[in-house]
């Protein structure tokens, strides 16, 4: 059992109270590390940390923040292998997945920022020939960087780069079910000559260690990634303190397919855009939208390619499909199928737990589904699954199409798909979603702001999006006589 330690002012540290988690492999069922319960006691130390050394970071350059960011890049990159590795057992999701999106992405979010530091500018404004206002952007102070299990160290990274460029110090509180990358990255931290403080990352649990971070008062924002519940559960804690809130939430998106799409190339991507990472994916297209004169081919063909899908141990190269993250995660996506069919749906395949030989006999596993039959404001329409799940249903023209994809509480992400590029534009403007992907699917420029409406969440991140949200704006207006 390896046993996964906090990282406060510089040093890895034991939880104070010498209390301890299972982290467990999905793939298997079966424990194989230990990661710390933390207290008030650590986060106490974590944040007396944060504060001593905020002044001289906040102090430190733009250009040697950047610096110290693209250190951390060059060691995730020379240790991509293990970082890789580790995720896939952490989550279940395919090994492939890892190596090919996740670490290669917590780099990228690194040197990304590492530019941002010294590029993010400020505005000034002129008034006539009497004076000019010029605006400081000044870091926060200690800021809360609270990450899912989900995409373990790509939404860690994405959160704590802008942070640390904008001169922030941190406390990142990773998800107690996916930590061993949090930890192997803190491990570089002091390679990469990162202040001792400047970054401390405490695990633990979400309603322990966790809500005592978003009740801590001098934490003077918090970005957060996760389910609406908990996010607002944040909201609510946090009200009439002030504090700045990120919160990217649930979402339960969108396919849109017209007849007059690219065939294969939208039956590909519309697969991937339903099924990577299992479903567990915050802007998977769970509900899929295909207008009435292609609707039958294009059921027959998707569930077909569905069926093709294999489900298999992560580590071993040709599964598409890993195992879900817990075996609660795993007993509440099959109870969902169960209400689909309760609600009048039919199970076009999948639907079942796999079980696999060998090592992953106890792992959690449900095969890819696809159900129809069910109407737009069904509970299984409605309610995010998170999981290798969609339902499909047909639709009549682009107001119809528009209508259903917003009947949701949820506001996250969209796709569209089909060749009049006008006729898509138009219901990519209607749709109420904080991202729109027209003819592909999880094309991501780090340039542009990413969060959700309604129910999937508030703020944006994402470019200088992140930039500002982690700085206070202050005019300055200077008189020239």
């Amino acid at each position: 059992m390896e046993k996964i330690y906090n990282y406060i002012d510089g040093d890895v540290a034991a939880p104070a109270e010498d209390r301890w988690l299972d982290v467990f492999e999905p793939a298997t069922g079966q424990a194989y590390a230990r990661a710390p319960d933390s207290s008030a006691d650590d986060l106490k130390k974590a944040m007396s940390a944060a504060q001593s050394a905020f002044d001289p970071w906040a102090a430190t350059s733009a250009a040697e923040r950047g610096r110290v960011l693209n250190r951390l890049a060059n060691l995730v990159e020379e240790r991509a292998a293990e970082f890789a590795q580790a995720e896939s057992v952490d989550t279940g999701k395919p090994l492939r997945l890892a190596e090919s999106v996740d670490i290669p992405r917590v780099a990228a979010n690194l040197r990304f920022y590492a530019g941002a530091a010294e590029h993010f500018a400020s505005e000034s404004h002129a008034m006539g020939q009497d004076a000019i206002n010029y605006t400081l952007r000044e870091p926060l102070g200690v800021v809360a960087c609270i990450s899912p299990w989900n995409l373990p160290l790509y939404l860690l990274s994405w959160k704590i780069a802008p942070a640390l460029a904008a001169g922030n110090t941190v406390i990142a509180k990773p998800s107690e079910l996916t930590p061993m990358t949090a930890y192997l990255f803190s491990r570089l931290l002091s390679r990469a000559n990162v202040p001792p403080g400047v970054l401390n990352i405490v695990h633990g649990r979400g309603a322990g260690v966790g809500q005592a971070l978003v009740d801590q008062t001098e934490i003077a924002a918090i970005s957060f990634t996760g389910g609406t519940s908990t996010g607002k559960q944040i909201a609510k804690s946090t009200a009439g303190r002030f504090k700045k809130l990120s919160l990217e939430m649930g979402g339960k998106n969108p396919t849109v397919v017209f007849a007059d799409c690219d065939w294969d190339r939208t039956l590909d991507q519309t697969l991937r855009a339903a099924f990577t990472n299992q479903g567990e994916v915050c802007l998977c297209g769970s509900r899929i939208l295909v207008q009435n004169e292609v609707y039958e081919r294009f059921r027959e063909d998707f569930v077909a390619r569905a069926k093709q899908l294999v489900v298999g141990d992560p580590l071993v190269n040709g599964s598409d499909q890993g195992a879900l993250i817990s075996a609660a995660h795993r007993d509440k996506v099959l109870d969902c199928i169960q209400l689909a069919q309760d609600e009048g749906g039919e199970v076009l395949c999948g639907g079942t737990p796999v079980n696999l030989p060998g090592r992953c006999a106890e792992g959690w596993f449900v095969a890819p589904t696809v159900i129809e039959g069910l109407p737009a404001q069904c509970r299984t329409n409605q309610e995010e699954i998170f999981g290798p799940v969609v339902t499909i249903m047909p639709f009549d023209d682009e107001d119809e199409a528009i209508a259903l994809s917003n009947q949701s509480t949820y506001g996250l992400a969209a796709s569209i798909w089909g060749s009049d590029v006008t006729r898509c534009l138009r219901v990519a403007r209607r749709i109420e979603a904080g991202l729109v992907w027209v003819n592909t699917w999880m094309m991501r420029d780090l340039r542009t702001p990413m969060g959700g409406m309604k129910q999937s969440g508030m703020g944006r991140e994402g470019g200088f999006e992140s930039m500002r949200f982690f700085t206070e704006p202050k005019n300055v207006c200077v008189r020239y006589d």
